[in-house]
């Protein structure tokens, strides 16, 4: 859910590596590189794509199965995982799944981020159809895989519902997934952040909302994550809330960090252009 990449992710998130010294240029002759823009201008459908939407299958499947098998024992086995532990499942799988795919597809595993980055010319339109089903797709599979595993007296629904009234569960689910979202705009596509750290700022952010949201409404934050175990149970009670709120909130938290951004470049061309301005004060008064 967290992009770590560039390229064709503008970084779920993306965080974008330069390489300057002893960077290898490969020189593709004119007419090659040529004929490969015209293929894949005319082909959506390429290997790398599939690659990307195989590694958002993975990774929202990992991440739907973890994070729901906790929950599921949890129920099954009289509290014995507790929310911290919960909350601390659903991070450290956030986390984990970031690390280990988010340099191929952008890690997105929530159609929420995913649309999110779209709004923000982050990611293609065109590609988002494709992400989603993907996302859905993984959670729908890793919510059966549990059915299969926990059946009879020992099936318990995996989904998310709100305690209280459809409102409050609505607002909760906005707010959280617009810190979520912001946290991730911030380490994930701001290139002056510390990349290597967004798979961590991210699965901490999941945590402490899981923490407190969990018993009011779910902590969903992702509708794929709340639609997945409602397909598979045929419970769609208050989906709509897991729907509207994570989107509406992702979009407002990418777009809130996109305002306050003060430039794309990088922080050492900040640093140096801050010291010409302070060395041309200091001449000027001399």
């Amino acid at each position: 859910m967290a992009e770590i990449g560039g390229g064709a992710n503008g970084n779920s998130h993306g965080v974008t590596l330069n390489i300057k010294d002893g960077e290898m240029n490969y020189n593709t002759p004119r007419s090659a590189s040529k004929s490969n823009e015209d293929y894949s201008s005319g082909c959506f459908v390429t290997l790398p794509f599939m690659q990307k939407l195989i590694a958002e299958v993975l990774g929202t499947y990992f991440l739907i199965f973890a994070g729901c098998a906790a929950v599921v024992v949890n129920l099954d086995k009289d509290k014995v995982v507790t929310l911290p532990g919960i909350s601390i499942v659903w991070g450290l799988v956030v986390m984990v799944m970031v690390y280990s795919v988010g340099h191929i597809s952008g890690a997105h595993f929530n159609p929420a981020v995913t649309i999110a980055f779209a709004t923000c010319k982050r990611f293609p339109w065109k590609q988002v159809p494709a992400y989603i089903s993907a996302q859905v797709l993984g959670s729908t599979l890793a919510s059966g895989t549990l059915r299969l595993i926990f059946n009879g007296k020992h099936d318990h629904f995996a989904g998310t519902l709100p305690t209280g009234t459809d409102v409050q569960s609505l607002v909760v689910e906005f707010i959280i997934t617009f810190y979520l979202m912001f946290v991730i705009s911030g380490v994930a596509t701001d290139n002056r952040a510390i990349g290597e750290l967004a798979g961590l700022a991210v699965g901490s952010t999941v945590l402490l909302n899981v923490m407190f949201a969990g018993p009011i409404s779910g902590a969903s934050m992702n509708p794929a994550r709340s639609l997945g175990p409602a397909i598979v149970a045929s419970n769609y009670r208050g989906i709509w809330i897991y729907m509207v709120g994570p989107i509406a909130g992702a979009i407002a938290g990418a777009w809130v960090y996109n305002i306050i951004r003060f430039t794309d470049k990088p922080l050492r061309e900040i640093t140096k252009s801050a010291s010409f301005l302070k060395s041309s004060a200091r001449n000027g008064s001399n």
